[in-house]
């Protein structure tokens, strides 16, 4: 799973020409279709194929499970299918495929098959010796893969600011919004972090884990 994630985080193409700013994540209103079963369907320009049938993503409302990924003419998607993919119109989903820059379309089938695994995690805040000490070296191997440190400024950011915007919390530590991003989502997998309908905000493991490592130091 990770290994499928890291594939599609290096295969992102340009925002602006994409539904959303990596080709598998989803906008809140196409999540929530999803959710109720409405949302099946997904189309995507990308120069190589990110996704493939039988690969799980794990989303906000639950684990997807991909099936057939098949290239198509933007012209030939039907009205239906658009409404699959949460559109009430073909001209509403080619636009937000953007231009076409000779990237070939993709229509992408999927299902919910099960609960987002990060939930149950964000719950456990009764943290053993051994899970922080597991958590401290993921930390840790974030932090050194890095060109500056950035776990425990991120952790402190937003227990100070919960609920503020990821640009503005990106400004205060003085890096990318994009890439602070791409940050904060290592740190939801691990259950420390949730997302807000704006910003973010510790979940009650994150909470846990915070104080714990202002007070014992991470281990490098």
């Amino acid at each position: 799973m990770a290994r499928a994630l890291r594939r599609i985080v290096c295969l992102w193409p340009p925002p602006e020409q994409t539904i959303d700013s990596l080709p598998m994540l989803f906008k809140q209103s196409i999540l929530e279709g999803i959710a109720a079963g409405k949302v099946t369907l997904a189309f995507r320009r990308w120069k190589r194929i990110a996704v493939r049938k039988g690969g799980t993503l794990t989303t906000s409302v639950g684990v997807l499970r991909f099936g057939a990924v098949d290239e198509i003419a933007p012209d030939k998607i039907s009205s239906r299918d658009a409404k699959r993919a949460g559109f009430e119109t073909v001209a509403a989903l080619q636009k937000a495929l953007g231009p076409d820059d000779e990237r070939p379309v993709y229509r992408i089938a999927f299902k919910c098959v099960g609960e987002d695994p990060r939930i149950a995690l964000r719950k456990d805040s009764d943290l053993d010796e051994a899970t922080l000490a597991g958590l401290r070296r993921r930390l840790a191997r974030y932090d050194a893969a890095a060109s500056r440190s950035w776990t425990r400024e991120s952790l402190k950011l937003i227990a100070k600011y919960p609920g503020v915007r990821a640009g503005d919390l990106a400004k205060r530590l003085g890096v990318d919004k994009d890439g602070f991003k791409i940050n904060i989502r290592k740190l939801k997998g691990m259950g420390l972090t949730e997302s807000l309908e704006i910003g973010y905000r510790l979940s009650p493991r994150g909470t846990d884990q915070r104080f714990r490592i202002e007070s014992e130091g991470v281990r490098r």
